[in-house]
């Protein structure tokens, strides 16, 4: 994370189970067959942003917590893209500025807020925290879920934290979308 939140994501390695090999060979712009790999495609856009020729990407950015939870981190733009030497290899990396929405004070206090399934990263975070990153019902690190303790499917909300839960895949499983917890 750099200045005023604008992140220098790193690209993609390539495609190997040898950590070894994907960490001392050049980041690949193209695959053999000459299609962009998801780099080129970064790049090529970055590339014309910067020369006029198209508005500047809007790219998803999720950052991981820890294996298999991952967080969502809002809309940014791509707004740069280079190689760089790494002592090794050249990797690629891109420079992604935040969006900020400005919803502005012309939105009256009263106006219902949009039900949606989507748990902002925000609360996400939260949870994880207060939950101490465990099921709250045995205590389970692994396979994690984020549960609504009033189901969504019966009105429950996504953007309160007390409305949401850590449990393992079991408990959430076991859970449904019933009313307990």
């Amino acid at each position: 994370m750099l200045d005023d939140g604008i992140i220098k994501y790193e690209g993609h390695d390539i495609f190997s189970r040898s950590i070894e090999l994907k960490k001392s060979t050049d980041q690949p712009m193209k695959f053999s067959s000459g299609a962009l790999t998801e780099n080129g495609k970064f790049f090529n856009a970055a590339k014309e942003y910067k020369l006029g020729k198209r508005n500047s990407a809007k790219i998803k950015v999720y950052r991981k917590l820890r294996p298999g939870i991952w967080v969502d981190m809002g809309f940014y733009e791509l707004t740069d893209a280079f190689l760089e030497k790494d002592g090794k290899r050249n990797v690629f990396k891109f420079l992604l500025k935040p969006i900020f929405e400005d919803i502005g004070n012309e939105i009256s206090e009263n106006v219902d807020i949009i039900q949606q399934r989507y748990i902002p990263g925000k609360i996400m975070q939260e949870v994880f925290l207060r939950d101490k990153g465990k099921c709250v019902v045995c205590g389970s690190e692994d396979n994690l879920h984020y549960d609504h303790k009033i189901p969504y499917s019966k009105g429950g909300t996504s953007i309160d934290s007390k409305n949401i839960q850590l449990l393992c895949a079991r408990h959430n499983l076991r859970k449904s979308n019933k009313l307990l917890y």
